[in-house]
Parts: C-alpha cells; structure tokens; sequence
C-alpha cells in the first residue's frame, strides 16, 4: 500500500494590512497612500493600487507627484 494521503490544507488567516494593501509614502512630507483607503477626494477609488493612479494625481498634503512616492 503506497497510500500517502495527507492533504494538507492551510487555514487562510487574513494577514491584517501585511503585504496585502500596499503603502506608499510621500518622502518630501511624509504622508501615506494607504490602498485600503485611495484618496476619493481627489478621484482615487478606495482599493486603487498605487500604480494605478493617474500620473497627474500628486500629493494631497504637499502636492509633489507620484515619482516623489517610496514604497513602505
């Protein structure tokens, strides 16, 4: 008998915030763009990756462009 039959099943814990809604900081006045929230006052959609906003969206707080944004 070659039965090996383990089945191996993870428990999908959700991960709070880790890796899964990614940050960005602004490294001029040290604000964040949190993806859970987008920034809908300036037409970003909550859930928008950072990638995915616009390139004339610029920072809210200081008004300095995307390029000026650092990963968290």
């Amino acid at each position: 008998g070659s039965g090996s039959g383990l089945s191996r099943q993870k428990a999908a814990m959700p991960n709070e915030g880790e890796s899964l809604m990614a940050r960005h900081m602004c490294v001029v006045c040290g604000w964040v763009y949190k993806q859970e929230c987008g920034d809908p006052f300036h037409g970003v959609q909550p859930g928008t990756p950072f990638e995915e906003i616009p390139d004339d969206w610029v920072c809210p707080q200081c008004g300095v462009r995307k390029d000026q944004f650092t990963p968290l």
